[in-house]
């Protein structure tokens, strides 16, 4: 069992000493009159005593007062080792400079090299430039290494995460989770956690932590890789409110999901996962017809981009003709928009197409000469760009969980009226397929009607499976009281005369000037505003508004990591890179800088 670590203390000056701190952390004393360094067991007052008495009692310095001791060991620390090799102690201006700038590279997610290759050259160029050689020399002492911007970014890292933490233990809510999973370049999953809280006024969405899942992918992984961080930042599951994930298996299975582990250990937990969840609406509920074309759509593309030369043929060919588009798009099986974006492009550049598979005798060639191939087509676009709209008006920060049910809800009662006014060649919802139909001058070759039967029953029973496909995602409307969306407008009449929450409830409905706050700011930063006058309700209403209803904050920092963890970066440890670049909340670069200064004083 090691001993127990002495600390320095400034009065140890008295007796000639300064001191050294060593790479563990521990404190040694060095003579400032012969240079000797002795132990840290050393490090007391009769002991440091003795020592100048026996060696130094009768010199000069016999009766020295504090404060010459106190220059003279300004004088030995200038003089010292390192200083006498380059090593100077870092000022402070040039310390906060590193950070900032080491900020900004970790910000757009550059190499940390970028520093010392570019940033600092250019700097130093644009000084001298400008300003003259004393400002190139003076931007030269910040310190931009490969090592040093390694170094900064987890100090800025560290910082971030701490108060991140700390908001959420001094948040008068519970906290709410948003994780998923992703595979890497290195062929490593990779779990991205975001958490929601409740800070001053606002509902605030911040990033937690990206950790390696090293080996399986499985719920009990997941779950454990979750309460080791947990259990290292004084955080519980009692603290959280709600979880959001995807619907894949491991995440939300019945029996051994990452959900039912969580509701094991806290049964008050609420399990949700995205609300467009994307195979569910798209793929999954077109029918035979629909999902025909789309399979004619990709086997098209990827006919066209396999193959380099039949790439550039018809790169050309869109030249020739003037077209808006040059070239086709990819898609991907696992994010259903990119099949709406090919979808859109193959149908803007369909007569550029049909042209170049009749040319080449492709077996689809005759498809783009049909009428009904295109009128699907045409609807296929239309509706994969509704659900792309409703999808975007759903993500960013600060959507709250009754206005994507409101957005969803609206959508969901227009489904039946689009359908209706399909079976009565009335098109006007669907643009492009309304204006194929403008197009076709021979209606007898759908037995008088523009669009053949057939389709028409198709684009009504995927209506149907649509809406369908939309049952479950949000709890009944019950469990969003009235009085949340429109505290002022309730009647309290109808409500349960038992319910607590209703006494302040009159009480604020009777204050003028919450009403004009309710009218002024967003519903999320008015309840986060009752905090303090009516904490209960505030409370109820929050534990509402709170929870994540989209993956898009997990999607939108997978793009992230694939633009720091590259080919070239394989193998970096990227948590930290990612929590500077994704945090919303900003490391404390002044005082994280006068910290590092303490350090190398002492």
């Amino acid at each position: 069992m090691s001993s127990k670590k002495r600390k320095w203390s400034e009065d140890y000056v008295r007796y000639g000493f300064t001191c050294l701190t060593e790479w563990d952390g521990g404190q040694r004393p060095q003579c400032m009159l012969c240079n000797v360094k002795v132990s840290n067991s050393s490090l007391a007052p009769a002991k440091l005593r003795e020592h100048f008495k026996k060696l130094h009692g009768e010199g000069q310095y016999k009766d020295a007062t504090l404060d010459e001791f106190k220059l003279k060991r300004v004088r030995f620390d200038a003089s010292a080792t390192l200083p006498t090799l380059g090593f100077i102690p870092i000022d402070k201006p040039i310390l906060t400079a590193s950070y900032e700038v080491a900020y900004l590279i970790a910000k757009q997610g550059k190499l940390h090299t970028v520093g010392e290759t570019l940033i600092k050259p250019a700097a130093l160029k644009m000084a001298n430039i400008m300003l003259g050689k004393a400002a190139e020399n003076k931007l030269s002492l910040i310190p931009l290494s490969n090592d040093t911007i390694r170094c900064r970014i987890d100090d800025m890292s560290d910082d971030i995460l701490a108060q991140v933490v700390a908001h959420l233990v001094a948040s008068p809510t519970k906290f709410i989770l948003h994780l998923d999973e992703t595979t890497d370049v290195s062929n490593l999953s990779q779990l991205i956690l975001f958490v929601g809280y409740v800070k001053g006024d606002k509902i605030k969405e911040d990033f937690l932590f990206c950790k390696p899942l090293t080996t399986t992918t499985k719920a009990a992984d997941v779950k454990k890789l979750v309460d080791d961080f947990f259990r290292s930042n004084g955080l519980s599951w009692n603290m959280v409110s709600a979880v959001c994930s995807d619907g894949a298996p491991a995440m939300l299975g019945c029996n051994s999901g990452f959900g039912a582990l969580v509701k094991a250990d806290a049964p008050h937990i609420i399990v949700t996962h995205c609300v467009l969840h994307r195979h569910v609406l798209a793929s999954k509920t077109l029918p035979p017809k629909l999902a025909n074309v789309l399979k004619i759509v990709v086997e098209t593309v990827i006919y066209v981009r396999r193959h380099a030369l039949n790439h550039r043929i018809f790169k050309e060919l869109c030249n020739e003709i003037g077209s808006e588009f040059e070239v086709l798009l990819y898609h991907s099986n696992v994010r259903w928009l990119s099949r709406g974006k090919v979808v859109s492009r193959v149908f803007a550049l369909r007569v550029e197409l049909a042209l170049f598979l009749r040319e080449h005798q492709h077996c689809h060639a005759t498809h783009f000469q049909e009428s009904e191939f295109i009128l699907t087509l045409a609807y296929s676009d239309d509706i994969f760009d509704t659900l792309h709209h409703l999808n975007y008006q759903m993500q960013g920060g600060g959507v709250n969980v009754i206005e994507s049910e409101e957005k969803l809800s609206a959508f969901r009662k227009k489904l039946p009226l689009w359908r209706w006014r399909t079976e009565n060649d009335n098109f006007v919802n669907f643009s492009l397929l309304d204006e194929c139909v403008g197009g076709i001058e021979d209606e007898s070759e759908f037995g008088g009607t523009a669009v053949p039967g057939e389709l028409k029953q198709a684009i009504a029973t995927h209506l149907d499976e649509l809406g369908k496909s939309f049952d479950g995602y949000f709890p009944d409307q019950e469990k969003y009281p009235a009085w949340v969306r429109q505290p002022f407008t309730f009647d309290v009449a109808t409500a349960d005369v038992n319910d607590q929450y209703l006494d302040n409830l009159i009480e604020l409905q009777q204050s003028q000037t919450q009403q004009q706050l309710f009218g002024t700011t967003t519903l999320s930063t008015f309840w986060c505003r009752q905090m303090e006058g009516y904490p209960h309700i505030a409370k109820i209403a929050l534990e509402i508004l709170t929870p994540f209803v989209t993956t898009y904050l997990c999607e939108h920092a997978f793009l992230k990591l694939m633009d720091i963890k590259t080919k070239k970066r394989s193998r970096l440890a990227c948590e930290n890179d990612l929590r500077v670049a994704l945090a919303k909340t900003k490391p404390r670069i002044s005082q994280i800088a006068s910290r590092k200064e303490e350090q190398k004083t002492h």
